[in-house]
C-alpha cells in the first residue's frame, strides 16, 4: 500500500481554492505513471506549529505505481514545483505539499532524502484522521499501530474538521 499525504493552505497556479489545487495535483499525478486508487475526504486543519498563516486543507491518497520509492518522491517534488512550491523554510505556507507517507512496508532512514514511513506522520492529526478514513487496517511498519490507534494517542489540541 502506497500512501501520499496532500496539503495546501494558499491557492495559486490558476486555482481559487486549496481543494482545487489538491484535485489538480491528483490529476497531474495520474499523468505521471501513478494510478489513484482512492482518496480520503478533505479536512481543514490549523497550521502546526500554531501560527497566523491560513488553515490547511489536507487529505490522503492511496496510489499504485511501478516507480520505486525514491523515484516516486522525486515525482511528487516535481508536481509540487509545477504548482509553485519552493522549499525555503519548514512549516511555511504553501500552494501544495505532497508527502510520501508509506510505500508498502518499506523502512528507509536516509536523512538527506527518503525516510519511510514519513517521520512525523504519527504526530499529526491532519494526516492520521484522513488516513484512518481511507485505510483503517493500515499499520505503521515500525510501531505496528493503526492510524486510529495513533490518533487516539495524540495529545488534545490538534483541530481537524472534515470538509467533504
Amino acid at each position: 500500500m502506497i500512501l501520499i499525504g496532500l496539503g495546501s493552505n494558499i491557492s495559486g497556479a490558476g486555482f481559487n481554492t486549496s481543494e482545487e489545487v489538491l484535485e489538480a495535483a491528483l490529476n497531474m499525478l495520474i499523468n505521471n505513471d501513478i494510478d489513484l486508487l482512492e482518496r480520503s475526504p478533505w479536512y481543514r486543519s490549523a497550521p502546526i506549529p500554531a501560527s497566523d498563516q491560513p488553515w490547511f486543507v489536507n487529505g490522503v491518497a492511496m496510489i499504485r505505481t511501478g516507480l520505486p520509492a525514491v523515484a516516486l518522491l522525486e515525482a511528487l517534488h516535481r508536481v509540487e514545483g509545477k504548482f509553485g512550491r519552493v522549499r525555503v523554510r519548514r512549516n511555511e505556507s504553501r500552494t501544495l505539499d505532497l508527502d510520501l507517507l508509506a510505500y508498502d512496508n518499506q523502512i528507509a532512514q536516509d536523512p538527506d532524502g527518503l525516510v519511510l514511513p514519513h517521520p512525523r506522520l504519527q504526530e499529526r492529526a491532519f494526516v492520521l484522521q484522513p488516513l484512518a478514513d481511507l485505510a483503517p487496517a493500515w499499520r505503521h511498519p515500525i510501531t505496528g499501530l493503526t492510524a486510529a490507534e495513533m490518533l487516539d494517542l495524540l495529545p488534545p489540541g490538534q483541530v481537524v474538521e472534515r470538509l467533504t
